[in-house]
């Protein structure tokens, strides 16, 4: 199943409209996202999970970072500062140094960081996730295949460690929103965020990336995809998107 549509969190309204009229708009947006909140929360018991999916700098921060503040979803950013301290080394600056040679060394530990990720307790009804195990798998290993810069044997360990997690563990997913920004939007916010490692990224990664994600949720001529996906591409709105999705039966 597949919605599309534009979409975002909390990142603002229509630019044409004067300060006081999207102060109002926005404060309407909260109340509904909170309305929507307690509707959802009574509906049922039953527990689901949401991944935000998206290239680097495409919004995810922000789409979490909104209904971190405003309803009671419990929100899980990657965690960055695992990969950025393991016991000292900081293996994400390395990957992006070296891919060639620090790439497995990276993804075997990102396979397992969101592994916990997608395992601890769940504290409310609804979990939002920055990405997931699967793009983590089927995006960004699939990409130091493809680039030649992961060997063959390690791309098949990756792939038996995956395919025996996905038969033996719970990592299923209710619904993925697929943050759907163009490259070369992401490459200049990338460029005005100054994370350190992000630094050496070119344009040319953040397009193989943006393709791997449009074969896998777009054309699905990736990987299969197992849940519905819902595809936001301006990030005003997506809030109200999101939550009435979880309420339509179409989520179930």
């Amino acid at each position: 199943m597949h919605w599309s549509g534009s979409g975002g969190a909390g990142a603002g309204t229509d630019s044409g409209a004067a300060p006081g009229e999207q102060e109002r708009d926005q404060t309407l947006e909260r109340d509904q996202t909170l309305e929507l909140d307690k509707h959802l929360i009574k509906k049922d018991a039953r527990k689901r999970i949401i991944c935000i999916e998206g290239n680097i700098a495409s919004g995810k921060t922000t789409c979490l970072d909104y209904f971190a503040q405003t309803t009671s979803i419990e929100v899980l950013k990657e965690p960055l500062s695992k990969w950025r301290n393991v016991r000292g080394h900081n293996i994400l600056g390395l990957m992006y140094q070296d891919a060639s040679r620090w790439g497995i060394t990276l993804q075997t530990y990102v396979q397992l960081t969101m592994l916990e990720q997608h395992t601890r307790p769940m504290i409310s009804p609804i979990r939002m996730m920055e990405r997931s195990i699967h793009s983590a798998k089927h995006v960004f290993v699939e990409n130091l295949y493809r680039s030649g810069k992961m060997p063959e044997v390690d791309y098949a360990v990756l792939s038996e460690w995956f395919d025996w997690i996905q038969n033996n563990t719970d990592v299923s997913v209710d619904l993925i929103v697929y943050l759907q920004t163009s490259p070369k939007v992401c490459y200049e916010r990338l460029k005005t965020r100054c994370r350190e490692e992000e630094k050496v990224i070119p344009l040319e990664y953040l397009e193989a990336i943006h393709e791997l994600y449009e074969e896998w949720l777009i054309k699905r001529a990736l990987f299969e995809v197992s849940c519905p996906v819902l595809v936001s591409i301006i990030l005003t709105n997506c809030a109200f998107q999101i939550m009435g999705a979880l309420c339509s039966d179409k989520s179930k």
